[in-house]
C-alpha cells in the first residue's frame, strides 16, 4: 500500500492567473512550476508578495511550498500565489484566519482583465478620430 503524503491544498486566483498551492511539512523550500522561487519570479515584488502569508504567520521554515501557476503575467501570478498560500495555511490551522484576514491576504482581488472590443485598438483605447 502506498504511503500518503500529508499536504494542504488551496487555489489562488488573480487577473488571469491561477495558482494551485500545496503546503507540505518541511524546511522552507519554495518551488514554483518546478523551479526555485527566485528563479521563477525575477521581479522582487512578486517574490515578496508570494512569501508574505508565510512570514506574517511565522511558518516560513515549517513548510515546503509547491506551486503550479498558469496564465496571466508575473504580477498576477504573484498575487495568485499569495492568495493560494494564505488559503492553504487556513487548511493547516484555522486559527490563523484572523491574522491573515486582518492583513488582507484572504481578499480576492476581483479586478479582471477587460476584453478587447471589436473595431477598436484595445479594451478602452480607440483609433485616432479624423474629421477630414
Amino acid at each position: 500500500m502506498a504511503a500518503t503524503i500529508l499536504q494542504y491544498y488551496a487555489t489562488g486566483r488573480r487577473k488571469r492567473a491561477v495558482a494551485r498551492v500545496f503546503l507540505r511539512p518541511g524546511s522552507g523550500d519554495f518551488k514554483v512550476n518546478g523551479r526555485k522561487l527566485d528563479e521563477y519570479f525575477t521581479m522582487v515584488g512578486a517574490r515578496i508578495q508570494a512569501r508574505q502569508p508565510l512570514l506574517a504567520t511565522e511558518t516560513a521554515d515549517k513548510f515546503d511550498v509547491l506551486v503550479n501557476v498558469d496564465g496571466g503575467g508575473i504580477a498576477g501570478q504573484g498575487g495568485a500565489v499569495k492568495l493560494g498560500v494564505a488559503r492553504a495555511l487556513i487548511e493547516f490551522n484555522s486559527e490563523l484566519r484572523g491574522k491573515l484576514k486582518e492583513m488582507g491576504f484572504l481578499t480576492r482581488d476581483a479586478r479582471e482583465h477587460e476584453r478587447k472590443k471589436y473595431g477598436q485598438k484595445g479594451a478602452r483605447a480607440r483609433f485616432q478620430f479624423s474629421k477630414r
